[in-house]
Formats: structure tokens, C-alpha cells, sequence
């Protein structure tokens, strides 16, 4: 049964000590006889792993599906600290190894997209031993210079690196019409496969236990990919596991202009293409992303 409320994702997970910190996670087991290696999911910048919530029955068909809120997201824990690429790799992995897997997929997107990129860069290193047999990577802005970035995220960057002090103007409602200005023009209020609008949820998450506050410590990920690009993008383009792209080609942020700059450094991936989809395929579109993403995974 497909859960898409807020609470019943919740209810669905574990909270996980890992690095120290307290951090949610989902290990969804298979529907049917488990064919496929475990999947692990990264969410992106500034939601949670909710994101997956009307697609994770579809992407368990036969595959266990490994699922985490990065620290500062969603359902776990929101200390005062930095949050660099490196730790939020820290947390995948550790997580990875609790559970004792050793051979995985991966599908990734926006910020998960640079997290994703780092343990790559790591497994190239033969500092993470886990084979990656194969890899989804959806919108995000992997190409900083080619990033259309919102004044809202340009608003958050021009901000000190601590946490929002004293009354601000940011809640729920504008986290919310944000989302929404990402999202297709094509796509409806609710989107088929959720039983109601999932963008206040999705909403609710980030300001939980006060993560709205941390969005000026969060969005410094954008400074590091910038700084690290080779590391990251690096990593997408050269790993040896076959790469499968989807992409939301009405994505007013991660614009389609990726797609074909990392098909040409990678001319083995192979991609698709989804009209009338924004920066939040899974979201927008959820039998569409579906089927595009796992083309992908076997």
C-alpha cells in the first residue's frame, strides 16, 4: 500500500544512530521475490526523503529500498553545525554499513545528486568498498555554472553560515509556494498517484523542529559543488557503473542543458526526457518517473 502522508512515512522508519547524530531511515523490504540488489535513495536541497513516498512501492518490485533524511532534513536530527558534502556522505555510508550491504544501486537527486557523487568519489579512491552496479541520477545542479539559481536560494547564500535568529519571514506557506514555483507549470495541484497536494508536506518537513533556521547552514552545498566540481560531477561521469539519466526538462533551476553536457562526457549513459515535469520528477509524476527509472535499474 502506497503511503503518502506525512505521518505514515514517518511511522514506516526507524531513527538510527549513525555518526553520532539521530538520523531517519526507511528500509523498505521487496513486494515479490527480491531479484535486484538493494537500491539506495538521496534525496535533495530542501526536502526529505518523503520525496520518494508515491514511488517507493513501485521501485520495492523486487528490490529492497534503502531510503535516509540526510542530517538537517526531514525527520532527523537538526543540530547548529556545517553541513558539508562530506559528512552527509559520512551518514550514507555509515547507514549503508548497518545494514551490511555491499552491493547496491543508486539512484540520486538535486543535492543527493552531489552526496551520490562523493562516495563515488570515494569508491574511485578505495575509501568506500561498495559496488555500485547501477545509477539513476535526476535534476540537479550538477553543472553549477549552468544552474539557473532561485532569488530565494541566492537570498539564503548571501546570509552568514549560522542559523536564522529572532522572528523571520520564512515558514511553512513560503517553503511551500518555493517548491511550487519548481514544479512544472504542467503539473496539477495534485499530481496523479497522491491522494492530495504533497507539497505542504513536504513543506512541513523542512520547518519540523525548527529546520527552516537552518536553511543558511544547509544551502552551503551549493558553495562546495561549485568549489569541488571536478570531485563530485567528476565522479558522476566517470564511474564505471552504467548511468541512466532522468530528467525534468521544465526544471527552471537544473536545466536541460545538463543532460546533454553529461551525456557528452559520459556517451555510454543513456537518458530520458520528461516533458511537462519540473525539478521534482517523482513528485510531479510518478508513474512517468517510475518507468523511466527503472529502465534504468536493470
Amino acid at each position: 500500500m502506497t503511503i503518502t502522508t506525512g505521518a505514515g512515512w514517518e511511522a514506516i522508519g526507524t531513527h538510527r544512530r549513525l555518526c553520532g547524530e539521530r538520523i531517519f531511515t526507511i528500509d523498505a523490504p521487496p513486494i515479490g521475490p527480491e531479484r535486484h540488489v538493494p537500491l539506495l535513495v538521496l534525496h535533495g536541497f530542501p526536502t526529505s526523503s518523503f520525496d520518494y513516498a508515491a514511488v517507493l512501492d513501485g521501485l520495492r518490485a523486487g528490490r529492497r529500498v534503502l531510503l535516509l533524511d540526510m542530517l538537517g532534513y526531514g525527520l532527523s536530527a537538526k543540530p547548529d553545525r556545517a553541513y558539508p558534502m562530506a559528512l552527509q556522505a559520512d551518514v550514507a555510508a555509515a547507514y549503508v554499513a548497518a545494514l551490511g550491504v555491499d552491493r547496491l544501486a543508486l539512484l540520486t537527486h538535486d543535492m543527493g545528486d552531489t552526496v551520490g557523487g562523493e562516495l563515488l568519489a570515494r569508491r574511485a579512491e578505495g575509501a568506500w568498498a561498495v559496488e555500485v552496479t547501477r545509477r539513476v541520477l535526476t535534476n540537479g545542479s550538477i553543472y553549477i555554472d549552468q544552474a539557473h539559481l532561485t532569488s530565494g536560494q541566492q537570498m539564503l547564500l548571501g546570509l552568514p553560515d549560522e542559523v536564522l535568529a529572532g522572528p523571520i519571514p520564512i515558514d511553512d506557506a513560503t517553503i511551500a509556494r518555493s517548491l511550487r514555483e519548481t514544479l512544472s507549470g504542467a503539473t496539477p495541484l495534485v499530481p496523479e498517484g497522491w491522494p492530495e497536494d504533497p507539497v505542504p508536506e513536504a513543506a512541513a518537513q523542512v520547518v519540523r523542529d525548527d529546520g527552516h533556521r537552518l536553511l543558511p547552514r544547509l544551502i552551503r552545498y551549493v558553495e562546495e559543488r561549485r568549489a569541488d566540481e571536478r570531485r563530485f560531477t567528476g565522479a558522476i561521469e566517470t564511474d564505471p557503473s552504467p548511468l541512466h539519466i532522468v530528467w525534468g526538462l521544465d526544471d527552471p533551476i537544473a536545466v536541460p542543458s545538463m543532460v546533454d553536457t553529461l551525456l557528452a562526457a559520459r556517451p555510454d549513459a543513456t537518458a530520458t526526457r520528461l516533458e511537462g515535469v519540473g525539478h521534482y520528477p517523482m513528485v510531479e509524476a510518478p508513474q512517468r518517473f517510475l518507468g523511466a527509472a527503472l529502465a534504468g535499474l536493470v
